[in-house]
């Protein structure tokens, strides 16, 4: 009787399990406070939402915010089983790394390099482990200038490339945010200004910075 018991509740289990992946498609996006902010009236999650809205395809996607204000990749790390795993997502977005690179200026504790990458790696395949697809994202902009005279542009540009290399690494999908950012900038920041055209502060997003990264991130996810 016992033995049957077991074998019933890991059959429910399973099939619980097997409904959640069939239901919609659960995405968490995993980050710091632009993440956080991303679920805000304006935010870049609930414009993707509003987007996926207006394309009738709400019942095939489900979209989280997991975002924490001041978090690097650390501490994703430390907090993804809660935040992360136990949501049972189909694919996770990570986007962290700006704060890891601001800190060192601004608080001098942001991450070294090497750290960094170990950190990230071993997250990704946390996650993976967990059966969740995971997509991870170069970090946007501390600074907007376009012609790379932001205190932070060698850090974000370095953190970049070790994030590209992560991505080839792991065989995970890359959104190339920084680039796409500093494209952006380079077309429409005609005045080379600091801010005000995609953030509020050099790095917090205005509402057309939340409208570019839902565009951006979209582009990608639609096609998963």
């Amino acid at each position: 009787m016992k033995k049957q018991l077991i074998c019933l509740l890991l059959i429910l289990g399973t099939s619980l399990s097997s409904f959640k992946k069939d239901g919609p498609k659960r995405i968490i996006f995993f980050g710091d406070s632009i993440t956080q902010a991303g679920v805000n009236k304006t935010g870049y999650i609930t414009k993707m939402t509003e987007m996926i809205a207006a394309q009738g395809l709400s019942n095939q996607y489900e979209l989280i915010g997991a975002g924490i204000g001041g978090n690097k990749v650390y501490d994703l790390y430390l907090r993804h089983e809660d935040d992360v795993v136990a949501k049972n997502p189909n694919l996770v977005i990570i986007y962290i790394g700006i704060n890891d690179v601001w800190h060192k200026t601004t608080s001098r504790t942001g991450t070294d390099a090497d750290k960094f990458e170990r950190f990230y790696t071993a997250l990704i395949k946390k996650i993976q482990k967990a059966n969740a697809q995971v997509v991870i994202c170069t970090p946007t902009v501390i600074g907007e200038k376009f012609d790379n005279t932001n205190e932070n542009d060698g850090d974000l540009n370095a953190y970049s490339q070790i994030i590209k290399r992560i991505a080839k690494d792991n065989s995970v999908q890359l959104i190339d945010l920084r680039k796409a950012f500093m494209d952006y900038e380079a077309k429409n920041n005609i005045e080379n200004k600091a801010s005000g055209i995609l953030t509020t502060d050099r790095v917090h997003l205005n509402e057309a910075g939340n409208q570019f990264l839902a565009d951006t991130m979209w582009d990608v996810i639609k096609k998963l």
